[in-house]
């Protein structure tokens, strides 16, 4: 146990609860668990959705919330805080408190999350830069005094809301992607600690290799695995070690994270591996999706989540963490992009949308559901609520790189993005006991187990069948029950697993993503209601080359391109040929926080201009949403565009020295030089909410 094992802190709440950690896992009131942590960021969501998005991510099977506490947010001048509107840490804590989800705080001092100088302020980037006693992520007395004021401020705002203190705050990472050296990570915690973070565990990110030993006990290392990387540096489809995240493996350590930061070295090796022996498996960042840099143009089909979240389970690991679960957006600042960027003083590697941070995840920016990902990770997450304690404690018995198998569960995978899409990813069962009985074997995924019923689901392609007590197979049909002695079995289809979802008990049939207001389940679905084209205002002007940044890959558009972009007026022809009615349009002003654009084009990078109120609290023009074109649409919030709205596109060329996927250069093969610059349509897309019946 944690109190016996860790130097962890209170591991029990004032009504008796407790959370506590082992060799294997998490336990929860003495019971073990594998959880499903998501990450979602406070403050790239909009205040007035964070309990509906926290809602629909318990819908999904998140059990635990996890979420950076970006400095650069929270203090932008030096001791001017703002926890207000978006930014309000506590009000977030809060309403996962009354929905009952666990939270993970992830306290920095650096952050990354790909927000700009990863978390940190100018004002501590320029101490740093003239004074040695300032010197980021090293335990110089200035840098710490200031990690300290951090750490004490993000402390006030949550004072209550620890586990020991019966709020919902179990965890706490510190700093993030730390070489060390070990006295740095100590000293961090030690401080968290002093301010008042006394939770039943503390983690750390398990890489890259520490640059010398580190206290057992003191940090939970928590591992990842990414199906590709915007970070690379390559600009060749599925370079370096992206297809080894598909296969089964001992090590929980990847080469595939951070690898425009990391050498493989520093990834791997005795420090990291030592580790993995003595400490339980547990993931922060499987990628539930990607983003798109400027030079690495990413499309995730969301059939990836589920083959990574197999080979984790099936080599050992009992929790399952998700970078992102959630998408996002960067707040607005007139002075510079809140997003990473190779021309910022740190974290230089990589430039991202400034305010798009969508991630293509199974919950998009907007909380749109990505289909796929979002479902099929959600039936593996009813089967780890069902069966993850008995799984937890299941060593594994046999490994390959498309087989492993932990006591009576097999996995299976031979799905690898790009190179075998066609590849399938599955749960079986061998000999689970069961009410009493043995389901000897199944050619279907468990899904979940209420009383003496046991679901299953088809996997693609097999015939399903079910044995029990050594029988032999019995064949199935789809979405009928079917008894076995004193049990029940039903096999639901893909489709119709989609569309089930389990409340007090029964399953009922949703035609969208059911989830617990709070006052009854309500189904939410996203329908488009039109599409329109919108005024051109100008054409594009000249031709634009694509120089190489200080990282040596292709850099962003300056604002100096952007000035030459094509234009488009959204609404001023309306109701002309092609528009948007004036009906349709008046509907979406009386509830304009239901409804999204979807801007499908073919460019370079697009920007949308509107007028909306910011962070700031000021209204007026400014940008609310970029997009680096990869093939998919770039989603709008109709609020920030209302009132007025201009799109600007930069054309796109074959020769430009950027990495497309195959379906995006296959578009550009037969451009010629002139390059793409155009809108095929921009769809209005109602976000509806009735009451599940």
């Amino acid at each position: 146990m944690c109190a016996d094992t860790f130097s962890f802190g209170e591991y029990r709440n004032p009504e008796g609860h407790t959370i506590e950690v082992d060799a294997q896992g998490l336990l929860i009131d003495g019971q073990p668990v594998i959880p499903v942590m998501g990450e979602i960021h406070f403050s790239r969501v909009p205040e007035y959705e964070w309990r509906r998005e926290v809602q629909k991510m318990k819908a999904g099977g998140v059990t635990i919330i996890a979420t950076y506490v970006f400095w650069n947010h929270h203090e932008y001048e030096e001791g001017r805080w703002d926890w207000s509107g978006n930014r309000n840490l506590r009000k977030f804590i809060q309403i996962c408190k009354e929905e009952k989800m666990p939270v993970v705080l992830r306290i920095g001092p650096f952050c990354h999350g790909e927000v700009w100088q990863g978390g940190f302020p100018a004002w501590l980037t320029d101490k740093a830069a003239s004074d040695e006693n300032y010197k980021l992520r090293t335990t110089a007395a200035g840098f710490m005094e200031e990690s300290r004021l951090l750490y004490a401020a993000i402390a006030s705002q949550v004072n209550d809301l620890i586990w020991r203190e019966g709020g919902p705050i179990i965890g706490v990472q510190i700093e993030n992607e730390s070489r060390g050296p070990w006295p740095y990570l100590q000293a961090l915690k030690d401080i968290a600690v002093k301010v008042g973070f006394d939770v039943p565990f503390y983690t750390r990110t398990g890489w890259p290799r520490l640059s010398g030993p580190e206290t057992f006990g003191e940090l939970l290392p928590l591992y990842g695995d990414y199906a590709d990387g915007f970070w690379d540096r390559s600009i060749r489809e599925m370079p370096g070690d992206y297809p080894k995240a598909f296969l089964f493996r001992r090590s929980p350590v990847a080469a595939t994270i951070a690898t425009e930061t990391f050498s493989a070295s520093e990834m791997q090796g005795e420090n990291a591996d030592a580790g993995a022996k003595t400490y339980p498996y547990l993931t922060c960042e499987l990628g539930g999706g990607m983003m798109t840099s400027y030079h690495r143009r990413i499309n995730i089909s969301g059939r990836e989540a589920l083959p990574l979240a197999i080979c984790k389970l099936g080599s050992g690991s009992n929790m399952l963490g998700y970078y992102m679960y959630h998408g996002g957006s960067n707040p607005w600042n007139p002075q510079h992009t809140m997003a990473e960027t190779q021309d910022s003083p740190v974290t230089n590697y990589n430039d991202l949308p400034h305010i798009s941070y969508d991630f293509q995840a199974p919950l998009g920016e907007m909380g749109q559901p990505q289909e796929v990902s979002f479902q099929e990770l959600r039936l593996l997450h009813l089967f780890l609520q069902s069966f993850g304690g008995l799984l937890r404690d299941m060593p594994v018995d046999t490994l390959s790189d498309h087989y492993a198998r932990r006591g009576c569960f097999v996995f299976r995978n031979d799905y690898v993005r790009i190179l075998n899409e066609k590849g399938k990813s599955s749960v079986t069962i061998q000999r689970m006991p069961f009410q009493g009985h043995t389901v000897s074997t199944s050619t279907a995924q468990p899904l979940t187990a209420i009383g003496n019923h046991l679901y299953l689901v088809e996997i693609p392609g097999e015939n399903p069948s079910v044995s029990i007590d050594g029988a032999a197979p019995t064949s199935m049909k789809f979405n009928q029950a079917r008894k076995f002695k004193n049990i029940t079995v039903t096999v639901l289809s893909r489709e119709r697993a989609y569309q089930t979802y389990f409340v007090d008990g029964h399953p009922v049939t949703a035609d969208g993503l059911a989830y617990d207001s709070g006052n009854g389940m309500r189904v939410e679905r996203w329908v488009v209601r039109g599409s329109f084209l919108p005024d051109p205002l100008a054409p594009y002007e000249g031709i634009r080359d694509v120089p190489m940044g200080p990282q040596q890959v292709s850099a962003q558009p300056r604002e100096s391109d952007f000035a030459k972009a094509a234009r488009w007026s959204l609404w001023s022809n309306m109701g002309g040929e092609g528009a948007i009615s004036r009906m349709l349009y008046e509907e979406m002003l009386r509830r304009p926080d239901f409804y999204y654009l979807r801007v499908h084009y073919i460019g370079d990078c697009a920007r949308m201009w509107g007028s909306s109120i910011g962070d700031d609290g000021l209204s007026g023009e400014r940008l609310v949403q970029d997009n680096f074109w990869n093939g998919k649409p770039m989603w709008v919030r109709f609020s920030d565009v209302s009132k007025t709205g201009e799109l600007q596109i930069l054309p796109v060329e074959k020769r430009f020295p950027i990495y497309f996927q195959r379906e995006q250069r296959a578009i550009l093969d037969p451009s010629g030089d002139e390059g793409l610059c155009r809108i095929e349509r921009i769809e209005i897309v109602e976000r509806q909410s009735k009451s599940l019946k």
